[in-house]
């Protein structure tokens, strides 16, 4: 048996401006795009980010397809960790994305921060600064 791999699909309204924004600002390349023309809807579309695939779907409330905006926001966090955390977060802001908590060092040796994109959904933008033991976070944290 394989080993399992997770691809997140980020269900957006406007699929082709989410194209767009995760190829523009997150350095993403479209791989593929499907577009169901008899209803008008993007059924998926997928974009490469280094080694992991993002994939997309335009919102569709009847399948159960629904975007953040529709949900009140987004209960999730994805997680991508770059060179230059304050690089990818100046492209992000200007791009459309809003800061939720600014990139900054933190006690666990990572330079992150929290970032909302244009279509609502969060995103931890990081940066390992130094690599530390599961022990030397713990006292790190308790020193907090």
């Amino acid at each position: 048996m394989s080993q399992p791999k997770i691809t997140p699909r980020l269900i957006v309204t406007d699929p082709d401006a989410a194209i767009a924004f995760y190829c523009e600002a997150m350095g993403g390349e479209l791989l593929e795009r499907f577009k169901d023309e008899s209803r008008g809807l993007v059924v998926h579309a997928a974009v490469q980010l280094g080694e992991s695939v993002l994939a997309l779907a335009q919102e569709h409330r009847e399948w159960g397809n629904d975007a953040p905006g529709a949900l009140g926001g987004s209960p999730v966090r994805l997680e991508i960790t770059v060179d230059d955390a304050d690089a990818l977060g100046r492209a992000m802001v200007a791009r459309g994305a809003e800061v939720v908590i600014p990139i900054e060092d933190r006690f666990y040796g990572h330079r992150e921060g929290r970032l909302r994109d244009p279509f609502g959904h969060l995103w931890i933008v990081s940066q390992i600064v130094e690599e530390l033991s599961p022990e030397e976070v713990a006292r790190r944290m308790a020193e907090l």
